[in-house]
């Protein structure tokens, strides 16, 4: 049996037993697949440890940063309060008028808000309006502008905040310090603004399972 199969053995095991998808969330992938939308979605048992997280942090706003079918979004919804709030960040149009009809599925259209457009122009618009902090924050978008989204993630934050950062390990490139692979760069740019910036305290772990070699990052808000 290869590695990567048991891998995938592993995770079914852990998603049949700990995260057993619902109609909504099979739904969403169903329809996301349906669309065309690319398969990158979070594993369900990834999904459940953001859902899990939010919940221990006492999240009462999340704010997401790359929606693509709204799968990890409605994992995320369901950890709010009753009178919580989410907002989620998706570049495609396309892939937000799925995600729409995903959550809406999900019961969550009047708690999570779809907006559309480049993440680095709808954060400076979410700031301008003054939102209340966000207790949670889930970086999955182009790995490209990484650093810049950690960076905004921490100004719409308060202290205790947490930030969490996928897809970080980039198939273990992420410690070709020569690597010339715009998603590596601006990877290694946020994993080093997590380790100097005077408010972040965060740590990186790397995971195997259905998605291949991968991982992510974690960090805590401070004063």
């Amino acid at each position: 049996m290869s590695e990567s199969q048991v891998w995938n053995d592993v995770d079914d095991h852990f998603t049949t037993l700990l995260a057993p998808a619902d109609e909504a969330l099979a739904a969403a992938l169903r329809d996301s697949d349906a669309a065309g939308l690319p398969p990158i979605a979070v594993a369900p048992n990834q999904g459940k440890l953001l859902r899990l997280l939010a919940e221990i942090q006492g999240a009462r706003r999340i704010l997401e940063i790359g929606t693509l079918g709204g799968y990890s979004t409605i994992w995320l919804g369901r950890a709010l309060p009753a009178d919580g709030r989410l907002v989620t960040l998706e570049y495609d149009p396309r892939h937000a008028e799925v995600a729409r009809g995903n959550l809406a599925r999900a019961g969550l259209a009047e708690v999570a808000e779809v907006r559309v457009g480049p993440a680095l122009e709808s954060l400076p618009k979410l700031a301008d309006e003054n939102p209340e902090p966000f207790d949670f924050v889930f970086i999955d978008a182009d790995k490209v502008n990484n650093a810049q989204y950690l960076d905004w993630a921490v100004r719409l934050t308060r202290p205790g905040s947490v930030i969490v950062l996928d897809n970080v390990v980039r198939g273990g490139a992420v410690t070709d310090a020569t690597s010339t692979d715009p998603s590596v760069r601006g990877t290694r740019a946020a994993l080093e603004l997590i380790a100097s910036h005077p408010r972040l305290d965060g740590t990186a772990v790397q995971t195997v399972g259905s998605k291949g070699y991968d991982g992510f990052a974690l960090a805590r808000v401070h004063a």
